[in-house]
C-alpha cells in the first residue's frame, strides 16, 4: 500500500484553463518527493489538491489506500506548510504549535506533552512564551515545521517553505529538514522551483511543465538521463546541440550535428526519423588545450575558443565558443592546474564521452 496515490488527477478552471492534467504518482511510506518546475507549471496546485484546499476536476487521490478526493482538508491525514509560514503573530510559540491539536480534543496534559516534545526537538523551548512575530526567519520556519508535525500527519506537504530565507539559513534548514524526515520516517511532498533543493533533498523528483509531468525519477536519473527536451534544458547546465539522421545500434545512438557525428544514449522517447537534440552536462565535458587532447572518437569532439572563464569556490566555469556557431558552458575543478592556466581566447578541444551524452526528442 502506498502512502499517496494520484490516479489521473487533473484541475481545469471554469474558463477552460488546464492547471494540471492527468497526474499519476505513487509515493511509498517515508519517501521524500519533490515537485520541481517553473512558476505556473501546476506544482503548487497539485499540492493544494492533495491537501484538499483545491477541488479536483477529475481523477482520484488516495492516502494509505483510502480515497480522500471528497474529504475536506481538516479531515485528511496531512499537514501543510506554506512559504509565508502562516503563523498567528498574536500567539506565542507554544500556542502556534499547539493550534492544530485543539481540533483533536486532546486532554490538556496530552496536548502539552506533545507540544513540549516537539519544541525540544526543534530547539524552541527557550522561546516558548515569545510572540511568533518577534523571532527570526529561521525560528519562524522551525515553528511552522513543528506545528505541521505535532499533529502526527501521514504526509507532510511543503509549499516552497524555504523561499523566504537567505541563502545561508536556507542551507542550514535544508540539512535539518532532511535529517528530520529520515528520523521521523514521515512521507514528505515538497514543492520548489530551486533545482538545488530538489536534487539535494528528495528521493524522487517530479519535473512538471505547463500542468503536465515531464519526468519522474531519482535526482541522478533526472539530472543525468533527461527524457524530454524540457528536462534537458531545465535541469542542470546542459549543452544542447541539434542533431539529425539518428541511428541506434546496441543501445547507442548516433546523430549528425554541425560539429560532426556524435554518439550518446537515446532517451526512451527518441525515435529514428524524428528531430533529435544532444544533451551534454556541463561537468561531463573535458577541456584541453588544442592539440593536447587524448585521442577520442572524432564524433564526440568539439573545437572552440574560450570566450569567458571564472571560478566560484572549487568550480571553474568556462564558456566555449564553438567556432562562432554556438556557445557551451563547461564546469571543471579548480584543482586542475593545467586548466587554470587557460585564458580567454585560447583554442581548446572539448571531448564528450558518449556515456555522459543523452539524445532526446526535439519538441
Amino acid at each position: 500500500m502506498y502512502d499517496l496515490e494520484l490516479n489521473g488527477v487533473g484541475k481545469t478552471y471554469s474558463d477552460g484553463t488546464v492547471a494540471v492534467a492527468d497526474f499519476d504518482l505513487r509515493v511509498g511510506k517515508g519517501e521524500f518527493v519533490a515537485f520541481l518546475g517553473p512558476s505556473g507549471c501546476g506544482k503548487s496546485t497539485t499540492l493544494r489538491m492533495i491537501a484538499g484546499f483545491e477541488e479536483i476536476t477529475n481523477g482520484d487521490i488516495l492516502i494509505k489506500g483510502k480515497n480522500v478526493s471528497s474529504i475536506p482538508p481538516e479531515r485528511r491525514p496531512t499537514s501543510m506548510i506554506f512559504q509565508n509560514y502562516a503563523l498567528f503573530p498574536h500567539m506565542s510559540v507554544r500556542q502556534n504549535i499547539g493550534f492544530g491539536l485543539d481540533v483533536k480534543h486532546l486532554s490538556r496534559t496530552e496536548k502539552d506533552g506533545k507540544v513540549d516534545r516537539i519544541m525540544d526537538m526543534f530547539g524552541l523551548t527557550p522561546f516558548a512564551d515569545r510572540k511568533a512575530d518577534k523571532l527570526s526567519g529561521g525560528q519562524r520556519q522551525r515553528i511552522a515545521l513543528a506545528r505541521g508535525l505535532v499533529v502526527e500527519p501521514d504526509i507532510l506537504l511543503l509549499d516552497e517553505p524555504l523561499g523566504a530565507l537567505d541563502a545561508n539559513l536556507r542551507r542550514v534548514i535544508q540539512n535539518e529538514l532532511k535529517l528530520l524526515q529520515r528520523e521521523l520516517g514521515i512521507t514528505f511532498v515538497f514543492v520548489t522551483h530551486a533545482q538545488s533543493e530538489a536534487l539535494g533533498l528528495s528521493d524522487r523528483i517530479v519535473v512538471m511543465n505547463r500542468g503536465r509531468v515531464e519526468q519522474i525519477g531519482t535526482p541522478h536519473e533526472v539530472y543525468a538521463n533527461p527524457k524530454t527536451e524540457f528536462v534537458a534544458r531545465f535541469i542542470g547546465s546542459n549543452a544542447i546541440i541539434e542533431g539529425q539522421n539518428l541511428s541506434i545500434a546496441d543501445g547507442i545512438g548516433a546523430v549528425d550535428t554541425a560539429f560532426g557525428r556524435m554518439r550518446g544514449r537515446p532517451a526512451e522517447t527518441v525515435r529514428t526519423g524524428e528531430g533529435v537534440l544532444v544533451a551534454i552536462p556541463a561537468e561531463a565535458m573535458r577541456i584541453s588545450r588544442r592539440g593536447a587532447a587524448d585521442a577520442l572518437p572524432a564524433e564526440n569532439r568539439l573545437n572552440g575558443t574560450i570566450a569567458m572563464r571564472h571560478a566560484v569556490g572549487s568550480v571553474q566555469h568556462f564558456q566555449i565558443d564553438l567556432d562562432g556557431r554556438q556557445r557551451v558552458d563547461v564546469e571543471t575543478s579548480t584543482d586542475n592546474r593545467d586548466l587554470m592556466q587557460l585564458a580567454v581566447g585560447d583554442a581548446v578541444t572539448v571531448d564528450c564521452p558518449s556515456e555522459n551524452v543523452t539524445l532526446v526528442a526535439r519538441g
